[in-house]
């Protein structure tokens, strides 16, 4: 399986998702952008890459990408907000200020 250092994320800013091919299968998280902000809206995946365990990897990979933007991130959807609660201590610091999950 790969980790997230091996998945290759693309903004794709006409659709305003990042996306992953895993598998030949696409993988995608919306999301809306606003000042210094960015809020993941919703995650996309595949029943048969989310079996694999792909989800936490694709949501890391993503979150590495947004860390060096330098931009705060609002998980606005479940998963992701899921995601960033069992990683906090990785994560916590991408949170908007007196944001809390």
């Amino acid at each position: 399986m790969m980790n997230a250092e091996e998945i290759i994320i693309t903004d794709n800013e006409f659709l305003r998702q990042f996306e992953t091919t895993i598998n030949q299968q696409l993988a995608t998280i919306e999301y809306a952008q606003q000042e210094r902000k960015i809020f993941l809206t919703k995650v996309f995946m595949p029943e048969a890459l989310k079996e694999q365990g792909y989800m936490d990897v694709f949501i890391e990979a993503v979150l590495e990408e947004i860390k060096e933007r330098n931009t705060r991130v609002m998980p606005t959807s479940p998963d992701v907000a899921k995601f960033i609660r069992k990683n906090r201590r990785k994560y916590k610091d991408l949170l908007p200020v007196g944001i809390n999950i």
